[in-house]
């Protein structure tokens, strides 16, 4: 299938060498490179999307539990400092 569409930008002189240089080095016009270039840029977008989306999915599954579990003591973080010296100084007595 032919091409149907047309798309031109400004670029810089010293961009325009490189993609010449590129596309000479890949043994191909600079069209296919663009090409190439776009679709797997385009692949990478749509797999980072998808990526978010299982995060989002799995941040909402866990927000469902957080808090949900009881120590006891809900001065505990409070108290993190005393009570890990009494267990240091445990250990050293001991």
């Amino acid at each position: 299938m032919g091409k149907s569409e047309v798309y031109s930008w400004r670029v810089d002189p010293e961009l325009k060498s490189a993609l010449e240089e590129a596309a000479r080095a890949e043994q191909m016009t600079v069209s296919k490179l663009l090409d190439s270039i776009v679709a797997a840029w385009l692949e990478q977008a749509d797999s980072n999307g998808d990526q978010e989306a299982i995060q989002r999915r799995l941040h909402r599954a866990a927000t469902k539990t957080l808090g949900k579990i009881h120590g006891g003591d809900p001065r505990r973080a409070e108290r993190s400092r005393q009570l890990v010296r009494k267990r240091l100084n445990k250990r050293r007595a001991g």
